[in-house]
């Protein structure tokens, strides 16, 4: 799909809501959720994709993955295995960074 266009209409989303309903922040962590890995902009950018030769050696897929500042999960999310060499793959910081930032961190990893 079209990155931009993704990342368009969830900030416009985004910006719906909050009209309606104010979300927690706090100027030192940035948004803050349920979930203390989600601090900062909050978004998590990921893409599934197939990655037949690095699914074959997991460490070697965490160690890429790892340089990039990248997260691995399985197809179905956090602590599920990969289907089919399929893997969820996201940007792994959330705090120090901007939204557009951490969907390009995902992106150029």
């Amino acid at each position: 799909g079209d990155l931009k266009q993704v990342y368009a209409r969830l900030v416009n989303a985004v910006n719906d809501i909050e009209k309606r309903i104010p979300f927690s922040h706090n100027d030192r962590l940035g948004f803050l959720t349920f979930c203390p890995t989600n601090l900062g902009t909050t978004v998590r950018a990921s893409v599934h994709i197939k990655l037949p030769k690095l699914a074959a050696d997991k460490a070697k897929l965490e160690e890429v993955a790892s340089k990039y500042h990248l997260q691995v999960r399985g197809t179905r999310g956090e602590h599920t295995e990969a289907e089919g060499g399929v893997y969820d793959i996201s940007n792994k910081r959330r705090m120090g960074l901007t939204e557009y930032d951490a969907v390009k961190e995902m992106y150029d990893g």
